[in-house]
């Protein structure tokens, strides 16, 4: 009777997959100092359910994560197929003062990689700190905007809008959220994600 069954429904069709939003970052992804269901990722699937969408919403945060070994990981996390990418790279590379053409450069191999698999991208920008000077501020955050306008990307302007430098949302760097920080985050990204998913 079972090799019936197996017959009637073959193993693709019992086992479908949920469609993807991959959520591809760094620390500010993983939940860095956080409860795992505090993390942007894990709120953002309690409201994509609510919303009555099917969608599941896998965590690729890796706490320390550049451009650059964003990269790396993209054509192996592609193996999940995803719908959507939520783009959220660039902040360490702007911490540690790296190349903006490098930046670049990344981004678009990302963008690349995802469109050759279908996949829609929600790009969140990133600001860096003045430790570089103004100039290299102004370079660094413009890469996020250029990007989104030259490819036709959805685009989330500032991942931590509200939230970077306000003590009551960060923890003690100024920069990581804590749990009310990633409530204000997940807004800022259901927001931009939303519509998305209406298309």
């Amino acid at each position: 009777m079972l090799g019936v069954l197996v017959l009637l429904f073959p193993a693709s069709a019992l086992s479908k997959e949920k469609p993807v939003i991959l959520a591809l970052g760094d620390s500010l992804t993983a939940g860095f100092g956080v409860k795992e269901e505090e993390s942007y990722p894990s709120r953002l699937q309690l409201k994509v359910a609510s919303a009555g969408f099917p969608h599941k919403v896998i965590n690729a945060g890796v706490s320390g994560d550049t451009t650059a070994g964003g990269v790396r990981r993209i054509r192996w996390l592609m193996r999940h197929e995803p719908e959507i990418v939520i783009l959220a790279l660039g902040a360490n590379d702007g911490l540690r003062g790296f190349s903006i053409a490098e930046i670049r450069r990344n981004l678009e191999l990302m963008i690349g990689v995802c469109r050759k698999h279908d996949a829609r991208i929600l790009l969140a920008g990133m600001k860096a700190l003045p430790n570089y000077g103004e100039d290299y501020m102004q370079e660094f955050e413009s890469v996020f905007s250029e990007l989104a306008e030259k490819h036709k990307l959805d685009f989330l302007p500032f991942l931590l809008e509200g939230v970077a430098g306000e003590r009551k949302h960060t923890q003690p760097d100024g920069l990581h959220p804590v749990a009310s920080g990633y409530s204000i985050v997940t807004d800022l990204v259901w927001e931009r994600l939303q519509p998305m998913l209406t298309k």
